[in-house]
């Protein structure tokens, strides 16, 4: 059977998907978002973060007019330095290690302000993210790290905002539609998608096409043959829907391939969560304050470098480093100081912990060898060196003489009672995917634009290798999200 045709066809329903639908939707009639999943699981991976968003910014007077939730009397005791378009590019630059596409982070760097205030102007709310990303020193409130904006109602509420303005503005929502492969007419162009839907195959035709269908991370074979060995058995963070038939599709009509196809982002996780992402508890299953206790591998052994930066870079690669320990397991440990700084996802009813006024008991508790824990904490304990503690800068309070080193926020591990959070490893999302130019068109092995066809969001590779600054994710679907609507839409118009 054939569907009427539309001027541009989203498939996905993250944040990527509706940014570019809204965008679509500014100069075109007839817009329509596919999704997979059914209504009770629409959002993709979007809509299980905390809505965060990595935006350059001069100071609290350029974010003010996007703040729907804002108390002047405790912004009066913000401290909240700019974070300038270098200061972005410094950061992708540093965590990708150079190999972040350099058209693509300039894109996303400079466009990420004007696109929350477009954001903003299609009905997404923000609010300061002073919960977890502010810490109390000398009686002041200190942001720290480039987290600084979220969406109001974290990610749920940030897919409820999109469905409302495409409710609004006449975008059709499709869900249950399984893509299954493209329509390509006689000279290459993209013309629309195949479905599999509980009605049975449905051909929907379009002017333009634009795929956001985010990544692999939820098939376990696609993560076990791109990944390595030991992926299969990580759990999935979010949407059990990304098992990549978008991605996988347009390869198969010579999109080129591109990015870090053995790299993902992933998580420490909390150890008895399910297999997929949990649509009450979403982010809260996290486990990213680290770097204020140690983390020991099932021998009882310090892996990582707890203290390296700010989580907010490197909490993408944990859930990696976690992976490559025996059994794919590992344990923070906190004492009574570095309790006092956990992240409220930490205390949730129900997270996984063990509670004990002795290091030795503690390890009984976690299952771990006691003798071999005391001795990981008095060789971690005895190597702190001298400074000051500062959860708000990299405040050089390291260790000496042991492997591996902590960077930062060294302090000891004395304070009873201990304790002790079991941890695991969960994917978010996958980096490889395919090659966009400039325009968010999707590009052949030849760097040519495919006609017809645009991308954005987690599908898109090149932007992130090894590891990730937080909050560019959800950024970078916004951006290029409403770059590929925008690029269909001219096309889309075109061949009216």
């Amino acid at each position: 059977m054939s569907d009427p045709e539309y001027d541009v066809l989203v498939v996905g329903a993250g944040n990527a998907a509706f940014s570019a639908a809204h965008s679509a939707r500014e100069q075109v009639d007839r817009v329509c978002v596919l999704e997979k999943a059914p209504a009770a699981e629409l959002g993709g991976n979007s809509y299980y973060t905390l809505g965060s968003m990595r935006a350059t910014y001069g100071g609290l007077d350029d974010l003010r007019p996007l703040l729907d939730e804002l108390d002047e009397r405790e912004a009066a005791t913000f401290d909240l330095p700019p974070y300038t378009v270098d200061d972005f590019a410094a950061d992708m630059l540093r965590v990708t290690r150079g190999r972040t596409d350099p058209t693509l982070m300039r894109i996303l760097v400079e466009d990420s302000f004007p696109t929350l205030q477009w954001l903003h102007r299609h009905g997404v709310k923000f609010k300061l993210q002073s919960d977890n990303q502010v810490f109390e020193v000398n009686g002041r409130k200190k942001f720290w790290g480039g987290g600084t904006i979220a969406t109001v109602g974290g990610g749920i509420g940030l897919i409820e905002q999109h469905l409302t303005e495409a409710k609004t503005t006449g975008i059709d929502v499709r869900v249950e539609h399984q893509m299954t492969g493209f329509l390509v007419g006689p000279a290459g162009a993209v013309e629309g998608v195949v479905c599999r839907t509980p009605a049975g195959e449905v051909v929907i035709r379009a002017k333009a096409v634009v795929l956001a269908s985010g990544g692999f991370e939820a098939d376990a074979r696609l993560r076990a043959v791109h990944l390595g060995p030991g992926w299969d058995t990580a759990k999935v963070r979010g949407s059990r829907y990304n098992t990549g038939e978008g991605l996988m599709s347009a390869l198969g009509i010579g999109a080129q391939a591109y990015g870090n196809w053995s790299g993902a982002h992933a998580v420490a996780w909390d150890i008895n969560a399910g297999p997929y992402g949990n649509r009450v508890l979403t982010n809260k299953l996290q486990r990213h304050s680290y770097p204020f206790g140690i983390t020991v591998n099932i021998e009882g052994r310090r892996f990582v470098d707890e203290g390296e930066h700010f989580r907010n870079y490197t909490y993408a690669k944990i859930g990696s480093a976690i992976l490559r320990q025996t059994g794919g397991l590992a344990y923070q440990i906190f004492d009574q100081r570095g309790v006092g700084l956990l992240r409220t996802d930490y205390g949730h009813e129900g997270a996984s912990q063990v509670v004990a006024d002795t290091i030795g008991e503690l390890a009984q508790k976690l299952g771990l060898d006691p003798e071999r824990l005391e001795r990981t904490v008095a060789e971690y304990n005895a190597a702190i060196g001298e400074g000051t503690f500062d959860p708000t800068t990299l405040d050089g309070l390291r260790t000496n003489n042991v492997e591996p080193p902590k960077s930062n926020w060294a302090q000891p591990i004395a304070e009873p009672p201990f304790v002790g959070f079991p941890v695991g490893c969960a994917i978010t999302f996958t980096y490889g995917g395919i090659r966009i130019d400039e325009d968010a068109r999707v590009l052949d092995q030849g760097d040519r634009p495919i006609p017809g066809l645009h991308a954005a969001g987690e599908v898109v590779g090149g932007l992130f290798y090894e590891n990730y600054p937080g909050g560019s994710g959800l950024m970078s679907g916004a951006v290029f999200g409403r770059r590929a609507g925008a690029t269909a839409a001219r096309y889309a118009r075109s061949r009216a």
